[in-house]
């Protein structure tokens, strides 16, 4: 399932770039925005385009492709790097506490 959920959400990916690319800034229209053509039927901005449809309709499969790999992302199994130092550091630290071997042979002695 996750390799499907996968390729769809590189598909969906792609083609938002491709259409946000496609459409005409909305800076273009600023003069008819704000002068006059008030006459029009859907005010000032125009009709819905079909690209803008689009872009709708590809953002949100892309949302709902996100919030899918996370969710089945999320269910995998738990892992952390933590754990395997905490084992290894455990032996480290009983070989440094373990006491010290009494030396035979002390040269000290025999000086006194």
């Amino acid at each position: 399932m996750k390799p499907i959920i996968i390729i769809i959400h590189i598909c969906v990916c792609a083609a938002l770039i491709f259409i946000v690319l496609l459409q005409k800034g909305k800076g273009a229209g600023m003069g008819v925005a704000f002068g006059g053509s008030s006459q029009t039927v859907f005010g000032s901005s125009g009709a819905t385009t079909f690209l803008q449809k689009l872009t709708t309709i590809a953002a949100i499969i892309f949302m709902v492709t996100s919030l899918s790999l996370s969710f089945f992302l999320r269910q995998g199994p738990s892992s952390s790097i933590m754990e395997g130092a905490s084992q290894q550091a455990a032996p480290a630290a009983e070989k440094s506490e373990a006491p010290a071997q009494p030396q035979t042979g002390d040269t000290n002695e025999g000086q006194k």
